[in-house]
Formats: structure tokens, C-alpha cells, sequence
């Protein structure tokens, strides 16, 4: 409001003396056509009944007419006559009427090439002067009244539409991490403030959420490590105090048993660890079908049972190798715990998604448990699953990786068994939507291909060749 104010005397004032200039220029120019002759009469009426004062002046700075005001008096004016269509207009303040003060001139040349003269004009500034002092006076005196009025307003309605953001933030400062579970009041208008409690609230629904989750993570984790560490600890002692009673290769067995299953549970905990964190996976171009056959042989040399990869095709994705050869690997070490005879594993691409499934033909899991067996620490059978090595930590491990990839990860009925499907984007569809399976070239790479071996004895390591090979 101040420097509208400012901007509003500036323009007045500049608006009035150009006024001024106007009406000084045209009582010159009246002036002037009367002068046209060679006789000038020495009396020039004055302007609005006494107000401003004219004078013509010859060449050599003779006084030749003036106003009565003037009349008299020497020269007044020392600027020269304006020679453009716009004569500029100047401020004097040395005229011999009144008390002075400040005029607004302006000079013309007239009279005839014989005898030339210049006609002066002048008009005062005084009452201009006065009105703007007058208004400005005003507006120094009403300006800070208005605007003390508007603060006081805009603070009190200001304080009044800010004191339910108060009492939320008291609310959310009584909030602690021990009680999360607490929830902050809901204005009842439906408007920026109630938005902003129920974003609130669903915040400390999800921190809430998130805490739960974590404590029932460590002691999950606090109880999974107690049981090997506690063996460990309990055959430690019967040796210590019963040496003769304990055989040395059979406790070296238990003990190394012990410390393996140890160690996978402390690097499950640790991949989880790293998952939670979401940390950036080095994602680059992956031949799904390589990390496949690589673990599959890795597999084998673990068990006596019989996995069929003869449906594994070609399937390039962009992802973390590494992170995938883990999912690969707790499929098949759950279907190695579960299956009885045999596990198959098939991968195949279609519609731009690459089809991982690991099936075994072991009891399965029911229908109902199937979503929950991918929750951390999950077991359907506790007792079997610490036997067999299990941490419970396979599946939550494999969702949370294939997500992290954009993919999904479910459970099919194999009918016996169960099958363990993961669908993970690829790199680039196929020139053709078709599913890609042995023999067959999954995209139209050609300086790359897969040979799938025809005989139903396939080697234990699959056979792979690049062209330029």
C-alpha cells in the first residue's frame, strides 16, 4: 500500500503540471496570433482573472507587452523561445508577483520576420502544490490506519483458522514411537485442514504398520538364532563335561550342521536387511535362461532327485543378476525340502512377460496358505522345515526381489505338488508374441542362440554356444 501510494502522488503530480504546461502553452499561442502585426499594444490580458503572467520580449530583451501583474517590471524569463511543435515547459521561481513561489513557463517564438518577439507564459504551481500536500497528508495519516486495521483483522482471522493446526500439532507432538497406534482428530469441514489430519493419520497408520512389522522381525529373527546358537551352545557343554561320552566326528558333523544353517539364516536376514533398505539394484541386460541352468546344476550336486529342464527357453530381462540367481536358487531349494521323486522347471516368454515356474510333486500347499507362505518366517510345517533346514525365509525373500524387478510372484495347485510361478518383465518382446521354448529363439538376436539338447538324458550342464564360437 505504500509504494502504491507513492506511485499514486508521482502520477498526480506529473498529471497536474502537465496540465499546467497545457493550459500555459495555449495562452502562449493566443498570445502569439496577436501579435502578428508590426503595432503590439503593451497591455496582454492575464489568465483566469489575474492568475499566471505574460510578457513579449523583443530580440534585443526589451519588454514590449505584459500582463498587469507584470506590468512595469523587467524581463522575468531568461530561457529562450522553443523552436519545436512541443515547447518544453520550465520551472522558475524568480517572478516579481506576490510571495513568489513556483511558476511553470514556457516560451514561443511570434511577431512578424521584420519584428520578431518571444511570448512567455507562465502559470502558477500553488495550487496544485496545495492539493497534493493535502493529499498526501491524507494518505500518510490513513495509509498506516488502514493498513493496522487489515493486520488486526487478517491476525485475528488468521489465528482463528490456524488454532485447529495447533491443536494438531499438540496432538502430533504427544505422539510417540511407543504408541503409534494413537490417531489425531479429524476436523469435521471437509476441507484443506481435514485433508491434512487424515494424510496424518494415514501416515501413522502405515509408521504404525511398519514398526509392528519390524518388532515381530527382530524377535522372529532374536528366536530363529537363539535355536542354532542354543544346539550349539548345548552340545558344546556335554562335550565339555563329558568328554569320554561324546564322539569327536559325529559332534564335528552336529556342530558344522549347526553353524550352515546359522549361516543361511544370517544371510537371509542380511539379503532381507538389504531389500527393506531398497537399494538400488545394478540392473542391466539378464539371460534369465543361463542364471536357470546355472543353478539347476548347482542343485543337483545336492540331491538325488530328478530336475527337468527341458522346458527352460531363452528369456533376456533387465535386472540384477545376482538378486535373480536368488530367487532362482530358494525356488529350487523349496522344492528340494518338499518334492518327493522329481522337479521340474520351465521357463518360456509370452506377451512381453518371462514365465519362471519351479514345480515339485511334494504334498503342496493348501489353497489358503498360499499367499501367506511368502510372509517372512512362515512355515506350514515347523517341525519338518527346521529339519530339512528352512528358515522361513525363502519366499518372503523371492517376493520381495521380484518386486523389486516389477514382477509378481504366486502359487499354482500342480495336482500333486505345488508350482512356484515368477513373471518378470523382459528385456524386449519377440518379433513375435509366441511363447519361446526349446528350440526355438526367443528374440531376433542372431548372434546369439540356444541349442536344447533332443535326448530325453539331458548332461548335467546345459549346452550353450554363441556364434561366434
Amino acid at each position: 500500500m505504500t509504494g502504491a501510494t507513492v506511485l499514486l502522488v508521482v502520477w498526480l503530480h506529473a498529471s497536474l503540471i502537465s496540465g499546467l504546461d497545457q493550459t500555459a502553452l495555449q495562452r502562449a499561442q493566443v498570445v502569439a496570433s496577436d501579435t502578428g502585426s508590426d503595432h503590439i499594444p503593451p497591455n496582454v490580458p492575464s489568465i483566469g482573472h489575474g492568475e499566471g503572467a505574460v510578457q513579449v520580449v523583443d530580440g534585443k530583451g526589451v519588454v514590449l507587452a505584459s500582463s498587469s501583474n507584470l506590468r512595469g517590471h523587467p524581463r522575468a524569463f531568461g530561457f529562450p523561445a522553443s523552436r519545436s511543435d512541443t515547447p518544453r515547459a520550465h520551472t522558475v521561481n524568480d517572478i516579481p508577483i506576490g510571495q513568489g513561489g513556483t511558476w511553470r513557463a514556457v516560451g514561443i517564438p511570434a511577431g512578424t520576420p521584420r519584428t520578431p518577439v518571444t511570448v512567455y507564459v507562465a502559470v502558477p504551481t500553488e495550487s496544485v502544490d496545495h492539493g497534493l500536500a493535502q493529499l498526501t497528508a491524507a494518505l500518510a495519516t490513513g495509509v498506516p490506519a488502514v493498513v493496522a486495521l487489515l493486520t488486526g483483522v487478517v491476525w485475528l482471522l488468521t489465528g482463528r483458522a490456524l488454532r485447529p493446526v495447533d491443536a494438531l500439532r499438540a496432538q502430533t507432538a504427544e505422539i510417540t514411537a511407543s504408541d503409534l497406534n494413537r490417531r489425531v482428530n479429524v476436523p469435521p469441514a471437509d476441507d484443506a485442514l481435514g485433508r491434512l489430519a487424515t494424510t496424518f493419520n494415514d501416515l501413522l497408520a502405515r509408521l504404525d504398520t511398519a514398526a509392528r512389522r519390524q518388532r515381530r522381525f527382530v524377535a522372529d529373527a532374536a528366536h530363529e538364532l537363539r535355536n542354532p546358537l542354543s544346539t550349539l551352545h548345548t552340545r558344546l557343554e556335554v562335550a565339555a563335561h563329558h568328554p569320554g561320552a561324546v564322539d569327536g566326528h559325529s559332534l564335528a558333523t552336529g556342530l558344522l550342521q549347526e553353524s550352515e544353517r546359522l549361516t543361511r539364516l544370517v544371510d537371509d536376514l542380511l539379503q532381507l536387511a538389504r531389500l527393506d533398505a531398497r537399494p538400488r539394484l545394478r540392473t542391466r541386460p539378464v539371460d534369465l535362461d543361463e542364471v536357470v541352468y546355472t543353478e539347476v546344476r548347482e542343485a543337483r550336486r545336492r540331491t538325488p532327485l530328478i530336475i527337468d529342464q527341458h522346458s527352460v527357453g531363452a528369456a533376456r530381462v533387465q535386472g540384477d543378476a545376482d538378486a535373480l540367481a536368488r530367487v532362482v536358487r530358494n525356488l529350487l531349494d523349496n522344492a528340494l525340502r518338499h518334492a518327493e521323486t522329481r522337479i521340474d522347471v520351465t521357463l518360456h516368454t509370452q506377451h512381453g512377460t518371462a514365465q519362471l515356474v519351479v514345480a515339485d510333486d511334494g504334498p503342496g500347499i493348501p489353497e489358503a496358505d498360499r499367499e501367506r507362505v511368502f510372509g517372512r518366517f512362515t512355515r506350514l510345517d515347523d517341525a519338518r522345515a527346521r529339519d530339512t533346514g528352512g528358515t522361513g525365509l525363502g519366499l518372503a525373500i523371492v517376493r520381495d526381489i521380484v518386486t523389486a524387478h516389477h514382477g509378481t510372484a504366486h502359487i499354482e495347485d500342480n495336482r500333486p505338488g505345488a508350482r512356484l510361478v515368477v513373471l518378470l518383465p523382459v528385456e524386449h518382446q519377440p518379433a513375435e508374441d509366441q511363447p519361446t521354448g526349446p528350440g526355438t529363439m526367443s528374440r531376433p538376436d542372431t548372434t546369439r542362440m540356444y541349442y536344447r539338447s533332443p535326448s530325453p538324458t539331458r548332461p548335467d550342464t546345459a549346452l550353450h554356444s554363441r556364434s561366434d564360437k
